[in-house]
């Protein structure tokens, strides 16, 4: 075959037919199934970490007679938040209207409403690599799990309409600015000041740790605590959740990197790693102190690892895991023993034990073990500039949470009310609040 006048005149004139883009002047898109596959499925393995996964794992904390209430909180909380994500939460969150990379403005702070009902993403709006609304699903994801991790806090005692009102409030007035100061871009106060959170240390873990540490202190504490016997009803529904949070994590870190990469892939490894060595820490110092180690304390300590590791996960290599893991499963046990003991505050489900210390642990190890010399990749960290970084957001970012946590608190407070009567909490929130038993004899 020899290309001629009359083939190339040919090809010519069916270029129109076969590439009609080209034609018209239009760019190609730079959406990548590959990626797009890959974050399809992180945004279900992130949706399901709350529903079945951290459903359960608190379902099966809690005594008998709250099983199902639980579980209401984590399922009801996943509609609630994504209605509220759809309404303004993606807006508030990724609007970039006005921004600009050094200027300090309002929108430095939280976005705007121009994306209010998702105006203006459809299906061929692009976001990097992927489409937008799927880059707004997968963000919804992290928006509903986020306060549903506080219930654990405040679990066996909280008013159900309370709840919903302090979560709502909370995702919109906190969890929001915290999210677009960090992730909304350059022109965002602290994504501007070069923090690192490549997952949500900062975003999920500290502000709902700071927010669940609040909320127990002033619900109060269960009418047993500390006396009485409080024993998790059911391990084995504990473990299954735990099992699943392990997974779906996969998708929660591994899917931020917002594409199918070498990136993806580390942040993967590192996780399971980091997950790994905290629970085998928390079991040996459960060993070593008890003679005996427990399933719920290896469990626990896989949490926290898995919370520790999120802002450092795509920064950091695999020792770098490691030991962020092992620092996460003694800090965590600290906090979850002897620092709670000691203040007598009832943070039923340990949300600030295990994902507060856990956040704030790999938020400020991230500035060590993100340095290239100590296997990680963040070419040239200094670790002493970036732990003051880290050090700044971390005290910004709950002293924020702290405050504002503490006005809709209060304002529930006042008006409908935080806690459930005595009674109802001795009949158990399933029966008193919902009508309905978990178990029928």
């Amino acid at each position: 075959m020899f290309l001629t006048r009359r083939n190339l005149l040919g090809g010519a004139l069916l270029l129109p037919i076969l590439f009609p883009a080209l034609a018209q002047g239009q760019g190609l898109s730079s959406i990548n199934t590959g990626d797009t596959a890959w974050i399809l499925t992180s945004s279900a393995l992130v949706l399901f970490m709350t529903i079945p996964g951290l459903a359960l794992f608190y379902a099966g904390l809690v005594r008998g007679r709250n099983v199902l209430s639980v579980l209401m909180h984590c399922f009801v909380l996943t509609a609630f938040m994504s209605v509220i994500w759809l309404f303004v939460g993606y807006s508030m969150a990724f609007s970039t209207a006005g921004m600009e990379e050094g200027k300090v403005g309002w929108n430095a702070f939280v976005g705007g409403f121009d994306k209010s009902f998702l105006n203006g993403v459809a299906a061929d709006s692009e976001w990097g690599t992927i489409p937008e609304p799927l880059f707004a699903m997968f963000q919804m994801t992290f928006f509903v799990i986020t306060p549903a991790l506080m219930v654990g806090a405040f679990a066996e005692r909280m008013k159900f309409s309370a709840m919903l009102w302090f979560c709502g409030l909370w995702g919109v007035l906190v969890y929001l600015p915290v999210c677009h100061m960090i992730w909304g871009g350059a022109g965002g106060y602290l994504a501007d000041m070069g923090v690192i959170d490549f997952a949500g240390g900062l975003v999920v873990h500290i502000t709902a740790g700071v927010g669940a540490l609040l909320a127990c202190i002033m619900v109060g504490k269960r009418c047993d605590y500390p006396k009485g016997q409080i024993l998790p009803h059911n391990l084995a529904m504990t473990v299954t959740g735990a099992g699943m949070l392990w997974v779906g994590w996969f998708g929660f870190n591994g899917g931020s990197a917002l594409g199918a990469n070498g990136d993806a892939a580390m942040a993967i490894l590192v996780t399971h790693l980091s997950a790994s060595s905290a629970t085998l820490g928390w079991m040996a110092i459960e060993w070593m102190r008890n003679g005996k180690p427990s399933l719920l304390g290896a469990a626990t300590g896989s949490i926290a690892g898995l919370a520790a590791i999120t802002p450092a996960s795509g920064s950091v290599g695999p020792l770098g895991a490691v030991v962020i893991g092992i620092c996460s499963a003694i800090l965590c046990y600290w906090m979850c023993t002897k620092i709670k003991s000691k203040f007598q505050y009832d943070d039923s489900l340990d949300v600030f034990g295990v994902h507060g210390v856990g956040g704030f642990v790999g938020t400020l190890l991230v500035a060590v073990f993100g340095a290239p010399a100590l296997g990680g990749k963040v070419e040239g960290l200094e670790i002493g500039k970036q732990l003051g970084v880290q050090a700044f957001a971390v005290l910004i970012v709950a002293l924020f949470t702290l405050v504002i946590s503490y006005i809709i608190l209060k304002g529930i407070q006042s008006t409908i009310g935080l806690r459930v009567e005595e009674q109802d909490e001795v009949t158990g929130l399933d029966l008193s609040s919902h009508g309905e038993t978990g178990y029928n004899d």
